[in-house]
């Protein structure tokens, strides 16, 4: 009698269990995080005015508070709105597609916001902003996911 269909199909069932533990634990992971959705939205928030102190740091601007939330503050209000639009309670740390949309949104709605004030957007800090923007708000998202997966393994 052969006992390698019974073997394989044993091991197929431990994969297959592992594999599901692993889901259900990392699914519960994001669920507990994604309760946290207020929390990740402030880093978010965060990240976009140090963005907006680094490019005033960049270009020798007075680093005044008053001056970095004026040049972090259509961003902001993108941010916000965007992120809003996405049911954060559901999604604040999905890389794709949700944190591609927040971040391209973000964006776009930060310069067309920056300029309705009557701010600039040359093509240089548009590049910028996309990249830098695209960095943080993605990379958050991204060492969350990865966090999430390393603390369940």
């Amino acid at each position: 009698m052969d006992s390698r269909p019974v073997r394989e199909e044993t091991l197929l069932s431990r994969a297959r269990s592992s594999s599901s533990d692993y889901a259900e634990t990392y699914d519960e992971y994001m669920k507990e995080s994604i309760q946290k959705w207020p929390l990740w939205a402030a880093i978010d928030l965060v990240l976009i005015i140090l963005f907006a102190l680094l490019g005033r740091r960049e270009h020798e601007h007075a680093l005044s508070i008053v001056g970095i939330l004026m040049t972090a503050l259509p961003f902001l209000i993108a941010y916000v709105i965007m992120t809003l639009l996405s049911k954060p309670n559901k999604t604040i740390n999905k890389l794709f597609p949700v944190g591609l949309l927040v971040w391209i949104g973000t964006v776009a709605l930060g310069l067309a916001l920056r300029i309705a004030l009557g701010s600039t957007a040359a093509v240089p800090f548009i590049i910028v902003a996309f990249l830098v923007l695209g960095a943080f708000l993605m990379g958050r998202r991204l060492v969350t996911s990865l966090v999430a997966r390393k603390l369940n393994k």
